[in-house]
């Protein structure tokens, strides 16, 4: 059904739940049950996963080339290309600073200049994981001294290569690019560039 008037931007909005059931909790997620009233008054469950929400970045160079990690994934059973990324797992952290943090551990690297690039939550008919995805721009490599970060177990082998922008738009369209953050990052840092990254919220910008 098509409905004019309507103002296409996301709002909260809660149904009450009856009942929950917790069933699994992990070191990073807990799986849930959910007994929601439904607005014809059918009570429905509802399975999801609780997650504490993620970060990701689109490091852009002066030649406009996106850093680009590459790392198993086990659920899926690939070697992925995605961007450096992490968990919004430290109690307090501003995202643009975990984003920042991962960015130097996930691939050496800092930035002076950072924006919100796009929010999006990743898969909400059965997660609330919600991710931020920042643009780093002005970007300098850090002495290997002043790393304190030991790579573990799938990031022990994590090559990185700088591949240009145009190039990774190319690759996300013609599904040789999976990860959902890369391909929703690569999109939006290109659609982007048409005002030369003007139209970006700064970095600290509130979530809706």
């Amino acid at each position: 059904m098509s409905v004019s008037g309507l103002d296409v931007q996301d709002v909260p909005e809660e149904w009450k739940v009856v009942s929950s059931t917790e069933h699994v909790r992990g070191r990073v997620i807990t799986a849930v049950t959910d007994a929601v009233l439904m607005q014809g008054e059918e009570v429905v469950n509802r399975d999801y996963v609780i997650h504490p929400g993620s970060v990701a970045v689109v490091a852009l160079d002066g030649q406009d080339r996106v850093l680009m990690i590459r790392q198993y994934r086990h659920p899926v059973r690939r070697l992925l290309w995605e961007l450096p990324a992490g968990l919004r797992d430290v109690e307090g952290e501003p995202p643009h600073v975990g984003a920042a943090r991962e960015l130097a551990e996930e691939a050496g690297y800092r930035a002076r200049t950072w924006h919100t690039l796009v929010d999006a939550f990743t898969s909400p008919g059965m997660t609330d994981e919600r991710t931020r995805i920042f643009l780093a721009r002005d970007l300098s490599p850090i002495p290997e001294g002043e790393l304190d970060f030991v790579h573990r177990h799938e990031e022990v082998d994590m090559p990185v290569v700088w591949i240009p922008l145009s190039d990774a738009v190319r690759r996300a369209l013609a599904g040789m690019i999976h990860n959902s953050q890369a391909v929703a990052g690569i999109l939006a840092a290109y659609a982007a560039s048409a005002d030369a990254f003007a139209s970006l919220r700064p970095a600290d910008a509130p979530e809706a």
